[in-house]
């Protein structure tokens, strides 16, 4: 072994080392039940938040760079740009202190209490509404309330426990309500013990779709979509944390970033690229990660008036699906 591998392995076991001595000083921990109902304590039927914004021009542009859908400028879109949907997703996001962060890099506005602090996002809906004059436009100034629907403790394949926390964000502008992003996270207990990444499996063909398209998430795509959305989390761009703890091969694709995928697709070919297309409402459920540098295909199908759209990997596992409403 090479003194270079050597130094690479000593520093990757110190850094495995400090996680887990940091994960394990926490405090009581709690039941699922419990969680579930403090969180509910916690916030009532209050709005767990109630903010204004400007849908500015720059970060439509660099997400539109990101997603390699505009060449390389210095000219945003003009005011009044109808914002792609999904793309909202850039918008609006956490303003959180560092050391206000979870262990994992999460934000942890809506965490429940310890031990279930490992955050994932698991799914959720979309709905728009159908007035050209409702969209969300750049230029527009937009209010989002966030409130908590539900919190409910599951239990894995295992027998551990967990959480599925439901959350729900309002945007309006001056038209009204523009849309309803209703998302589900599940919420695990943190890691104490390391977890080896499973092999990896034989890789096989892509199904087939009415529509497809090939992506490749790149180092870069995940680290500026994180960026874009403030998102500290680990798995998408800390490796040591993804290998040495959390038990993945290698960063993880974000969930929005597959949602987004799915929507552009269905833009793209349904629409045929219609600037202020926007569907009625697409619902969707993250099924297995997807992670960088390995390549995924996303499948659009109609199916009566609505269209069903999936995610696969190279290795014969669906990572997300969803169906929209035109």
């Amino acid at each position: 072994m090479s003194l270079g591998v050597r130094l690479i392995i000593e520093q990757e076991n110190k850094l495995t080392l400090r996680y887990f001595s940091t994960t394990s000083r926490r405090r009581d921990a709690a039941s699922a039940a419990e969680a579930c109902t403090e969180i509910f304590a916690r916030f009532g039927s209050n709005p767990v938040s109630v903010r204004k914004q400007l849908l500015d021009a720059n970060q439509l542009h660099l997400l539109n760079i990101t997603l390699g859908r505009s060449r390389t400028s210095t000219q945003g879109p003009p005011n009044g740009t109808p914002i792609p949907p999904g793309y909202h997703l850039v918008y609006f996001t956490p303003s959180i202190l560092e050391t206000e962060l979870g262990l994992d890099g999460t934000d942890r506005t809506v965490n429940p209490l310890n031990p279930f602090t490992r955050r994932m996002w698991a799914g959720g809906e979309l709905q728009w509404a159908q007035s050209e004059s409702s969209l969300l436009r750049v230029g527009q100034e937009v209010q989002e309330t966030t409130k908590l629907l539900s919190a409910e403790p599951k239990k894995l394949k295992s027998g551990a426990e967990m959480l599925v926390v439901g959350v729900e964000k309002t945007f309006e502008n001056e038209r009204g309500v523009a849309l309803i992003d209703k998302r589900n996270w599940v919420f695990q207990k943190e890691i104490t013990t390391q977890k080896a990444p499973p092999p990896l499996s034989e890789m096989k063909p892509f199904p087939g779709g009415e529509y497809t398209r090939d992506v490749t998430q790149t180092n870069t795509s995940l680290f500026r979509f994180s960026a874009l959305t403030f998102n500290a989390h680990k798995i998408h761009y800390l490796p040591e944390w993804c290998r040495n703890v959390e038990g993945h091969r290698d960063a993880v694709v974000h969930g929005p970033l597959n949602l987004i995928n799915m929507l552009d697709l269905w833009r793209d070919s349904a629409k045929k690229g219609e600037d202020g297309a926007v569907p009625a409402s697409i619902s969707y459920r993250a099924m297995s990660p997807l992670y960088v540098g390995e390549q995924y295909r996303v499948l659009l199908k109609k199916d009566g008036d609505e269209w069903n759209t999936e995610i696969w990997d190279s290795f014969g596992k669906q990572g997300m699906k969803g169906r929209i409403i035109s």
